[in-house]
């Protein structure tokens, strides 16, 4: 299928702006966004473009149909006139993995979801003269939105989510997804001449995307995806993106990306993951033996340390504390929390005129750190509501 199709990426809410000005980047045309969710156009070649380089989408996924839907036969028809059998591939099943309903007249998830399937497999089994679809091996997964009585027809391309970027096996206490530590470096404005700091490194997920961006390397490069799979997929096609991607990667770029924490065994994990990434960044599958690139200035550092003994690693003008400081789940109270907030204003001595954006679960982040934010808004990391805060220290 060589047509312009229409797609979504989803992302977490918030991040929509960042999101639309990444696939514009990538030079994809896009027609909306809405609450988590961005619709632009697509041919195959594109599809595994956008699957491969979004650095915030946490999915993307082909609009297999659009219509209206105000009762279930509307929707029942709807769903059997879409041509499944140019989507999957002979003998595959169908799992309808979500329905999200708003403000429509059908509101039952389960009954939509029974509807939805009944109507798909109806189709395929009379095309591929079976009884009733597989549900073993592979299968396609749908999403089905309801709005207003309209119903939009998904067809998953991503498989794992595409926060999985493969360098991080492991990802300690309260893991910050990748495609939010994306968004945040996009949405404070961070480039990479300037210095990055992450008090709080966890896992090293924020200096690591940095990295990333700093390299040019697309995050997907290193995995693979649902749309391979599909009858529309072309597994000759994502070589040769993936191929052109992996040409533009640079990891001889001097960056200034350091991390510190004081849990120890964060730190040991921050460290192989970004070996990992770097493994990854060269087109090699991770784990195969590139542990002295440890010592490579072109990689970020991550050491053990409190924030009472907190030593600025960088001496520049300017640069950029980008981090998602413990809130109370990690810390194992919400007090203890808020008083390492307060704590925060070394900060401001260490690194006077530098860039601080923060993201916490804390919606009173600011009057214990002290200090009104320039910029503030409501994010979200999964189900997990968030708050984004950017300072100038």
């Amino acid at each position: 299928m060589c047509e312009m199709m229409n797609a979504w990426a989803l992302c977490g809410v918030g991040a929509e702006k960042v999101l639309s000005l990444e696939l514009k980047k990538l030079g994809f045309t896009v027609r909306g966004a809405a609450f988590g969710k961005v619709r632009f156009k697509a041919d195959t070649q594109g599809l595994y473009r956008a699957l491969m380089s979004l650095r915030t989408a946490d999915r993307v996924l082909l609009e297999a149909a659009a219509f209206p839907a105000p009762d279930f036969d509307a929707l029942f028809e709807g769903v059997r006139a879409v041509p499944w059998e140019d989507f999957l591939k002979t003998g595959m099943g169908l799992r309808i993995a979500k329905v999200r309903v708003n403000r429509s007249r059908l509101h039952a998830p389960a009954s939509i979801q029974g509807i939805v399937h009944k109507a798909a497999a109806d189709r395929l089994c009379r095309n591929w003269g079976l009884s009733r679809l597989p549900e073993q091996g592979k299968q396609g997964e749908v999403r089905v939105y309801l709005e207003k009585d309209q119903a939009a027809i998904l067809l998953d391309l991503s498989g794992a989510p595409l926060f999985k970027r493969g360098y991080r096996t492991e990802g300690g206490l309260a893991p910050l997804r990748e495609t939010t530590a994306a968004a945040i470096l996009l949405m404070a404005g961070w480039r990479r001449k300037f210095p990055l700091y992450d008090p709080f490194c966890g896992s090293g997920t924020i200096a690591i995307e940095a990295a990333l961006y700093a390299w040019d390397m697309a995050p997907g490069l290193g995995r693979d995806f649902a749309l391979s799979d599909l009858a529309m997929g072309n597994r000759e096609l994502e070589r040769s993106v993936r191929q052109e991607l992996l040409a533009q990667v640079n990891v001889s770029r001097i960056i200034r990306l350091h991390g510190s924490d004081e849990d120890p065994r964060a730190v040991s994990l921050a460290q192989s993951n970004v070996v990992r990434a770097y493994e990854l960044a060269q087109g090699k599958s991770p784990g195969k033996g590139i542990r002295k690139a440890l010592a490579a200035p072109w990689l970020p550092d991550f050491t053990v340390c409190p924030l009472r003994q907190l030593k600025a690693p960088y001496p520049a003008q300017e640069g950029f504390i980008i981090t998602n400081p413990p809130y109370g789940k990690r810390l194992g109270d919400q007090e203890s929390a808020e008083a390492l907030y307060q704590h925060m204003d070394i900060l401001s001595r260490k690194f006077p005129a530098w860039k601080l954006a923060v993201i916490t679960n804390h919606p009173g982040f600011e009057s214990f750190f002290g200090k009104k934010a320039e910029q503030g808004r409501a994010f979200t990391q999964g189900a997990l509501p968030s708050y984004f805060f950017l300072f100038t220290l």
